[in-house]
């Protein structure tokens, strides 16, 4: 009895990761991060599955940001998205920087952390590049010539081959990561199961798994590409997320495959949305 009521003094006196006025800014950050990472991939998903009908041509992260400023109020929408791409990378560093999610000490801890920490700022990068067109200072280069010129800048270095190959390693790792998610759901862990209705249960672990499963497929291609860059010095090799699935497009029944790619983007989307409501964010 009083062991037991000493471990809830302790728990009691646990301390919070924050003080409550900066996690009342981050928790929104979180959820303005999740709308605009939804819009992203909501974005490239319908322009890859018009691409699987030949009605559009498939790209990456930078044509999304030019198709969505050429619609009605786009300019204005664009500067909403590059604020919300900030406020994601915000919440991923913090994610990672204070271990909002629990991730552990050890070594498997550290490197979950590191990477949150690094995603952070991949998408510091793509609120950049968002905010400089709607700034009208130019469009950045594209997915592919991104991936390029890291790559070339890499196979420079002493070793470089080496590095592009773990490089592609680590992004082979990832993609089954994402596949490992799939099929365990261990993304659930992090949920508020218990506000949702049943039905609300099964929708967002479906397009979380379906999202999940496509992500995987596109990493490990990208990964695969960094692999041969490296294996044969080659930064042309390289491709981003854009040049994934123009490749994906090209094989045998490449616009089927294009196709359930798209839809596992849009249902990744639709799991951002309700992430909005249901993640659990700076919870002790």
């Amino acid at each position: 009895m009083h062991m037991a009521s000493a471990r809830s003094i302790s728990a009691s006196r646990k301390p919070a990761l924050v003080t409550e006025s900066a996690r009342v800014w981050i928790v929104a950050a979180a959820r303005l991060g999740y709308a605009a990472k939804a819009v992203v991939y909501a974005t490239i998903g319908i322009l890859a599955g018009l691409a699987a009908v030949h009605l559009q041509r498939t790209t990456g992260s930078q044509g999304a940001f030019i198709a969505l400023l050429l619609q009605p109020f786009g300019h204005v929408l664009l500067g909403m998205l590059a604020v919300g791409l900030a406020c994601y990378a915000l919440w991923r560093v913090v994610q990672g920087a204070l271990n909002a999610d629990h991730d552990g000490s050890g070594v498997k801890g550290l490197a979950v952390r590191a990477g949150k920490v690094f995603v952070g700022l991949i998408y510091a990068g793509l609120a950049y590049s968002a905010l400089r067109l709607f700034l009208g200072l130019g469009r950045s280069a594209s997915d592919d010539q991104q991936v390029k010129s890291w790559t070339a800048l890499l196979l420079s270095q002493p070793l470089g081959p080496l590095m592009v190959a773990i490089v592609g390693g680590v992004v082979v790792a990832l993609a089954l990561h994402e596949i490992r998610l799939a099929i365990t759901a261990d993304f659930a862990a992090k949920l508020k199961l218990e506000e949702m209705g049943r039905r609300t249960r099964t929708l967002i672990v479906r397009c979380a798994q379906v999202g999940h499963v496509a992500r995987g497929v596109v990493f490990m291609m990208i990964g695969a590409f960094l692999i041969e860059a490296g294996l044969h010095s080659d930064a042309h090799e390289a491709r981003g997320l854009g040049g994934a699935l123009r490749a994906l497009e090209r094989q045998p029944y490449g616009n089927w495959l294009l196709a359930a790619v798209a839809a596992g983007f849009l249902a990744y989307a639709a799991y951002l949305l309700l992430l909005i409501l249901y993640r659990r964010i700076l919870e002790d």
